[in-house]
């Protein structure tokens, strides 16, 4: 068992070795949390929660009711659903999911994750970009890794905007939905606007 204190708040989390970090905390999602405050109105999501760490965190400090945890991992799902017994926040939603793809809420202004390491990013890539649509407007993604240049190219591609802060060896990134639709597809719709506008203009000025 690992017991550790974050944000002032002790926790206890059982492990084994089939989840990530199983000996102690990783060092990538305490950095990533010493950039986040959480607040009473915040909805979240733990994506890809591994034994629980950030979920039940948040659920101690702005109520189970409010945050989501999922992993692909049927061990980690378990262990998870443990931790929050043993954490007294048991009511906190913990599901089985690849990715994003059996969350049904659309609306939370935080979504972190510490994803895996892969050579071809394909866990990340799907994080971030069906992320978008699973966040308020307003709303806020925030990733650890040792990588940076990736994170940041492809954040900034979906959302508009990144933000990265290097803590203790590790990279932070947060990027914010700044609206409905992706910046690739607002674009989009604004140059078709702009010609159908042109259009209508040389149309109405040829009759």
């Amino acid at each position: 068992m690992i017991k550790t204190i974050i944000k002032g708040i002790p926790l206890e989390f059982e492990t084994n070795n089939n989840v990530f970090s199983p000996s102690a905390i990783d060092k990538g999602t305490l950095a990533m949390l010493s950039q986040i405050e959480f607040n009473q109105d915040n909805m979240v999501l733990d994506l890809g929660c591994g034994y629980g760490v950030v979920g039940i965190l948040a659920s101690k400090i702005i109520g189970a009711e409010n945050v989501a945890m999922c992993d692909i991992s049927d061990d980690a799902v378990n262990i998870s659903k443990l931790n929050a017994i043993l954490n007294n926040v048991s009511q906190v939603k913990i599901i089985k999911s690849n990715g994003l793809d059996d969350i049904v809420e659309n609306n939370f202004t935080h979504i972190l994750s510490n994803p895996p390491y892969q050579a071809d990013f394909s866990v990340p890539k799907n994080f971030i970009e069906k992320g978008f649509y699973k966040l308020a407007i307003g709303g806020k993604i925030f990733m650890v890794t040792k990588r940076k240049e990736w994170y940041k190219n492809k954040l900034k591609s979906v959302f508009g905007n990144v933000q990265v802060e290097e803590v203790d060896g590790y990279f932070v990134f947060t990027a914010e939905k700044l609206s409905l639709y992706k910046p690739v597809k607002l674009m989009k719709e604004q140059s078709l606007s702009k010609k159908l506008k042109r259009k209508y203009k040389n149309n109405k000025e040829n009759t």
